[in-house]
């Protein structure tokens, strides 16, 4: 190391909500190694000591002594090195979104966050206040800015710290993921380069948390617009950056390969699936396979995410389940190693059928029988997940969920969906990924035409569009809140689309009652698409 050479730790970490207490030795343990690496000063990501998004667990004020707790050990450990740490921040009675510089045992600076979002997945005015003023401080002779998140998106903030004698920006992030975040990242990073000639350094965290999956990809810009570092995705790593103090700049480091688009979902989405099941304390995962290639994928998700021990996989034939189904579930479950159970439900859908002969007598069949088979599986996979300590996996996609193709109570039934925001375009798509290497899935479950297996012959799309307009007409209407007449105007029939829409609007009250899933896409359903149930916008199809 030389005498010109500012060494900075980035701590890519993987923190849980509401776990001060461990969130603080994982810090404790990156630090002893930051001081092992000689390093200046070690960086942790937005609200590090309590998780993000920590929610309205922030309006229980007595954690607010155990984030003190934490604030002075991680102090009394920065005696030789400068800590940044995101925290909440309680001042005035005012509670702020901070960063905080620590050294020799004392809080020496703080950073309140000046650009609090509040649209799709984040609700920080709910919670916090803006800050408004810069923070600039000394680091072995280098001028350094703090910045939170948001405000490295807009031109104000960096602008105020280039102002107050920045020489370099560290920006500490909570940012989760979607599809192409990355590049949305780099692209506003280039933009606010490009307006100071700042170089900036974006640490970001990883895990599941919930509905959202935050994939690291920490990475270091210079003036020059150039990335010269990029953290693996989804990954934890602790990693030493060198800045060049007299060139002021970062020097090149090991740039990690950017993920395709198919292998970040799927990453993102095993990852997600992970972190829920053991944050929660499940032993493991059980999923209902129908020999379709929504449960296929999401049982080689399962696998990934725990290992192929920890996951139970069980087939409930009905009098209307093919023999190809059966052939491909069991070759599947054989492929990916896991315990397999066959369970027959055509005696206990007989029984059912006979308790209800007579409030039922004089109505013609329809899809009402088909939910009693739902809902039994339903039923015995809850049973087994009740008795086993194993989360049921829900295996329902976006597609499904946005149209209420599927049955409350019965294939909806699970404590999590990791299909849920994958329309089914993708899920076909991701299924093909995961064979690149190999078959795994049979090949047959991806080229067969979907069902649902309920009735004699059946097929998705004798009750839904073709999925190629389906998605594209979804994916329009809910991400990209295209109208009714803009949807039509990319060649879509107007018949087509107000269907759509109508099932799109009466199946709201499905996915309240929904489990959570992971967000990969734009806009998701839960957190980032709150829509009432009760609504009178199906007279106005055309807003």
């Amino acid at each position: 190391m030389s005498d010109q050479s500012l060494r900075i730790v980035v701590a890519q970490l993987n923190f849980t909500v509401g776990d001060i207490e461990g969130n603080c030795e994982k810090m404790l343990l990156a630090l002893a190694e930051a001081k092992a690496e000689q390093a200046h000063c070690i960086v942790f990501s937005e609200l590090a000591t309590i998780g993000y998004p920590a929610e309205d667990l922030l309006y229980r004020r007595h954690i607010f002594a155990r984030i003190d707790e934490t604030l002075a050990q991680l102090a009394q450990a920065s005696v030789g090195i400068v800590t940044v740490v995101g925290t909440p921040w309680m001042q005035q009675g005012d509670l702020y979104n901070a960063a905080l510089v620590l050294r020799e045992g004392e809080i020496t600076e703080q950073y309140f966050k000046h650009k609090l979002p509040n649209y799709n997945e984040f609700d920080e005015k709910r919670h916090f206040k803006a800050g408004s003023a810069a923070c600039v401080f000394d680091l072995a002779g280098t001028s350094v800015a703090l910045m939170i998140c948001e405000d490295a998106w807009w031109p104000e903030p960096i602008a105020a710290a280039k102002q107050a004698g920045a020489e370099v920006v560290l920006n500490i992030n909570a940012s989760p993921f979607h599809v192409s975040k990355l590049l949305e990242r780099t692209q506003k990073m280039r933009k606010r380069v490009t307006e100071t000639d700042l170089p900036i350094l974006c640490l970001n965290q990883i895990g599941g948390q919930d509905e959202l999956v935050f994939d690291g990809q920490s990475f270091a810009m210079n003036a020059d617009k150039e990335i010269v570092f990029l953290a693996p995705a989804f990954s934890e790593g602790i990693y030493c950056l060198e800045f060049d103090r007299k060139q002021q700049c970062f020097l090149k480091q090991h740039c990690a390969e950017p993920l395709e688009t198919n292998a970040a979902i799927y990453q993102a989405l095993t990852y997600g699936l992970q972190d829920y099941v053991h944050k929660n304390g499940f032993k493991g995962g059980l999923i209902g396979l129908s020999g379709g290639i929504d449960s296929a994928l999401a049982l080689t998700l399962a696998v990934d995410a725990l290992g192929p021990e920890q996951v139970h996989a069980v087939m409930m034939p009905s009098q209307y389940t093919s023999q190809m189904s059966l052939d491909d579930a069991a070759e599947l479950a054989a492929n990916m190693g896991v315990r397999y159970s066959v369970i027959p439900i055509e005696s206990l859908y007989e029984q059912f059928l006979d308790v209800l002969a007579v409030p039922f007598a004089g109505a013609a069949a329809d899809t009402t029988e088909e939910n009693i088979q739902a809902r039994i599986r339903g039923l015995l996979l809850m049973a087994l997940s009740n008795k086993s300590d194993y989360m049921l996996i829900s295996t329902g996609n976006k597609s499904e969920m946005a149209v209420g193709y599927a049955t409350l109570y019965g294939d909806m039934a699970g404590g999590f969906a990791p299909l849920k925001d994958v329309l089914k375009t993708r899920v076909f798509a991701l299924a093909n990924y995961k064979n690149d290497n190999g078959e795994i899935i049979p090949q047959r479950i991806i080229d067969r035409p979907p069902s649902a297996e309920l009735a004699p012959d059946q097929k998705d799309e004798d009750s839904l569009p073709a999925y190629s307009e389906l998605d594209r007409i979804l994916e329009l209407f809910i991400e990209y809140d295209f109208s009714r007449s803009e949807i039509i105007e990319q060649g879509f029939a107007p018949a087509l689309v107000a269907r759509v829409i109508s099932m799109v609007f009466k199946s709201e009250y499905k996915r309240r009652q929904a489990p959570p899933g992971i967000k990969v896409s734009k806009r998701s359903f839960g957190r980032d698409r709150r829509y009432p149930i009760t609504s009178g916008a199906l007279r106005y199809l055309k807003d």
